[in-house]
């Protein structure tokens, strides 16, 4: 076995027993309107997102295959038609946000858009991997349109090579909002950051990605995972008719703060231990 389909089998091991470890990754939520034309159609904590306009839909995220039917039967509810998906866009290449992405573009024929470094992945047929053609390859600072929405593609690497974090400016009750949904700045357990040979720049990318984060205007938090924002707790709030709490610039940049400081620790650790993998 090559050293590469070990790294491969490793991450998709760990991310199975991730899966197992945490109920809410499968687990059915609410489908709701975030604000403006931004929906939330995933899981309790597999982040998937809704954007509509007057010539279709754009979805970000697939999630794993067994979760499509939660984002169709949520799509549905809202009043919208899964069918009318017309590009699909993803965080990061990672099987818990993309595994059903060919799945997804085949039953509706959306264009697949993605980040150049993840492609490979993306097309990848390895277990486990969407094996989904890309119909458009983006790059750092790249616009997605339709229907007078535009979206911003940020490179923000670390996670994965192509991991990327969307902007947008969103309409609400007469205001525009600077709308972040963050790709991931997680350091998962088993990634090496000193002397990694597949992916040398790791650890000078996530500070990129750090630096990258902290310069985006943001009033609308939202990310990869629901765990990253809150989701739950403030959908409650929501429901409860509170001002509307995904609007929360201070969260994210105190998410930001915590999450770099937590990589910091982990580089500075790493650099003491070189080749012992993050736990």
């Amino acid at each position: 076995m090559t050293l590469r389909a070990m790294l491969v089998s490793f991450f998709l091991g760990t991310a199975a027993l991730l899966a197992q470890g945490n109920p809410d990754w499968h687990r059915d939520f609410p489908a709701f309107r975030i604000a403006g034309n931004v929906y939330y159609v995933g899981t309790a904590d597999l982040a998937v997102y809704l954007i509509t306009t007057p010539q279709g839909l754009i979805l970000i995220n697939t999630d794993f295959k067994q979760d499509v039917p939660l984002i169709k039967t949520s799509i549905r509810k809202l009043g919208f038609s899964y069918k009318d998906i017309k590009i699909i866009l993803i965080s990061h290449a990672h099987g818990d946000h993309d595994e059903a992405t060919g799945l997804v573009r085949s039953e509706t024929g959306a264009k697949l858009m993605v980040m150049d470094a993840d492609v490979p992945e993306e097309e990848s047929t390895a277990p486990g991997r969407p094996g989904a053609h890309v119909d458009r390859v983006l790059h750092d600072g790249d616009t997605v349109e339709l229907g007078g929405s535009t979206l911003v593609a940020h490179l923000t690497p670390g996670h994965t090579k192509g991991c990327t974090t969307w902007t947008m400016q969103v309409r609400e009750n007469g205001r525009t909002l600077n709308l972040v949904i963050v790709g991931s700045p997680n350091v998962n357990p088993g990634y090496i950051l000193v002397g990694n040979k597949n992916y040398p720049q790791i650890a000078d990318d996530y500070v990129k990605t750090f630096a990258r984060l902290k310069s985006l205007p943001c009033d609308l938090f939202l990310g990869a995972h629901g765990g990253y924002f809150g989701l739950k707790a403030k959908y409650e709030k929501l429901k409860a008719g509170a001002t509307n709490p995904f609007i929360d610039a201070e969260g994210y940049q105190a998410y930001v703060s915590e999450r770099n400081e937590t990589f910091q620790k982990e580089w500075a650790r790493q650099r003491q231990n070189p080749g012992s993998p993050a736990r």
